[in-house]
């Protein structure tokens, strides 16, 4: 099992289960005999969401462009008994994807969870975004996570079960100048989140979304004043460490969030709220 960390950077530390899958905590592992794919596993949220399931039991496939970080994520879970895959991949190349899929069907077998993560963040005027980053976004963060729901969710439906997770932004649903594409393509994500809720949920899949805003990652440290600026001014007064966003995602990919469907649920302190 792997520990939650509220502090950052830090050392992920892993237990493995024992028998009956029962955890440290001495609760049932959520997501045991479950298989996981998470894109964008390498670092940040993505990184946390990996970590949170392989904790829950999860036999976790890795993917991102790192490999060298990628195999640092599998060798961590790896060394704590648990069970992982990495493979490198492109999101932005339909033959990447394709590969990703088999790959992991490969390393796994059927996918039972699948979280959209990765993503790139183009901030900037409008004026000031070229046609290569508007592509780029597209193709991450959009098209990526639609080919893998592709291929993934219908095989989730003739099984009768499966969790689709996609990772979503505040900026998708408040206007923000400077996160006009950024927020347009994850907008898209929003509500194919919601269209793939009504054609497969009848089947057995849940698709649902989750939606972060202010965490704190090595990517932020250099800001970190200014974020805690902006976290006085939430309701939470504060920001989020990337576990509580993975504990969200843990709790989605779980049999406790089997009626939920369609689900965009913020993970903000409360920012959509005001």
């Amino acid at each position: 099992m792997i520990e939650r960390c509220h502090m950052w950077p830090c050392r992920i530390v892993i237990a493995c289960s024992n028998e009956h899958d029962i955890g440290k905590s001495g609760e049932p592992m959520r997501l045991s005999t479950k298989t996981a794919q998470v894109t964008g596993a390498t670092s940040r949220i993505g990184e946390a969401i990996a970590y949170a399931f392989a904790r829950e039991g999860a036999q976790m496939v890795i993917t991102g462009r790192n490999v060298n970080r990628g195999q640092t994520v599998v060798d961590t879970i790896r060394d704590a008994g648990g069970s992982a895959h990495f493979v490198s991949a492109d999101l932005t190349s339909q033959q990447d994807i394709n590969a990703l899929v088999a790959q992991a069907d490969t390393a796994v077998g059927l996918v039972y969870i699948l979280a959209n993560n990765a993503g790139i963040f183009p901030m900037g005027p409008t004026a000031d975004i070229d046609a290569a980053t508007f592509d780029a976004a597209i193709a991450t963060n959009v098209k990526a996570p639609f080919f893998l729901t592709a291929a993934l969710a219908p095989k989730m439906a003739r099984r009768g079960s499966g969790k689709i997770i996609n990772v979503t932004t505040v900026v998708a649903h408040k206007g923000v100048a400077g996160t006009a594409l950024y927020g347009a393509t994850k907008a898209a994500l929003t509500l194919l989140t919601k269209s793939w809720a009504d054609e497969f949920g009848p089947s057995g899949a849940n698709v649902n979304a989750l939606v972060p805003h202010l965490v704190r990652t090595p990517g932020t440290e250099a800001s970190l004043e200014s974020l805690e600026q902006i976290a006085g001014r939430l309701p939470a007064r504060r920001y989020a460490m990337p576990d509580e966003v993975a504990e969200a995602a843990v709790y989605l990919a779980s049999q406790e969030a089997r009626y939920l469907h369609g689900v965009i649920l913020p993970v903000d302190g409360g920012y959509l709220a005001t």
